[in-house]
């Protein structure tokens, strides 16, 4: 099986449960350059892949080559994942999978009141799927009130939930009532010493705190929450289970978790 562009710890993560469940199986990088986008599909499709990955540029362009969308891929108008099924080639987004299955592990976020930084492509992969998975209200924090605001309006007009959009300006206070705290922009990938600009006072014992960022997999923000008493929620985990819900897709097997996230650690050298 071969796949679209993704970084080499990735493929070291998903090479890992291929030989972990004894499948004779590849995944690997393919730069692919837009103009060449449909004939590389339209190759994968003939060539009979499992399906594969794509990463940006490809994410939104991808889909009028695809001959259909899963439900959160719909709503959010992005692929990440594609899978054969039949003859068709489905398109599926596992960012905000991956997100929502790491996050479960600390709350559930059904009914819950929950504040998201960003209003990009990560924001939007997991405001749709905590929308899809019934969360009660999403603020969206953002510094472009342009984009924080098409976010904010799909997800009370497709997802009929309550949310609003808080322009982000100086250090951000999160209401009281608020269940979970996801930092879902860039801040703080690669850059430990990075600093959210939250209020650290408004944060209290048992909040549930969520980054995106993997690296590091201890971000300032997270350490800062945790020293408050709240939970927090690193993004290797969200990582790995996007790895684990893409192997799901192609394979049909749920492959071992544990075995995937020990080898992204060492692909990091975390």
């Amino acid at each position: 099986m071969s796949v679209g562009a993704a970084g080499n710890p990735t493929v070291a993560m998903v090479e890992a449960a291929f030989l972990h469940h004894g499948l004779p199986w590849r995944y690997i990088n393919m730069e692919v350059a837009p103009a060449d986008l449909g004939t590389a599909v339209r190759g994968a499709k003939a060539m009979g892949f499992r399906g594969f990955n794509c990463s940006l540029p490809h994410k939104v362009s991808v889909i009028e080559h695809l001959d259909g969308l899963g439900e959160s891929a719909a709503a959010m108008g992005a692929v990440n994942c594609v899978v054969r099924r039949g003859q068709e080639l489905i398109g599926e987004n596992t960012d905000g999978k991956g997100f929502l299955k790491s996050l479960e592990t600390s709350i559930d976020p059904r009914g819950k009141s929950i504040v998201l930084f960003g209003a990009g492509g990560a924001a939007r992969a997991v405001a749709v799927e905590l929308g899809l998975a019934g969360a009660r209200r999403i603020t969206v924090v953002n510094r472009s009130g342009g984009r924080g605001a098409e976010l904010a309006g799909l997800l009370r007009d497709t997802l009929k939930l309550e949310s609003e959009l808080v322009v982000w300006s100086g250090d951000y206070v999160v209401p009281d009532g608020t269940d979970v705290v996801i930092n879902a922009t860039s801040i703080g990938l690669y850059d430990p010493d990075a600093r959210l600009a939250v209020d650290l006072n408004s944060l209290h014992p048992g909040m549930v705190v969520a980054d995106v960022v993997f690296n590091p997999v201890t971000t300032r923000f997270l350490r800062e929450a945790a020293e408050r008493g709240c939970r927090a929620v690193d993004g290797l985990g969200m990582l790995v289970n996007q790895g684990v819900i893409g192997v799901r897709f192609w394979t049909g097997i749920d492959p071992d978790p544990e075995v995937m996230r020990m080898a992204l650690e060492k692909a990091m050298g975390v």
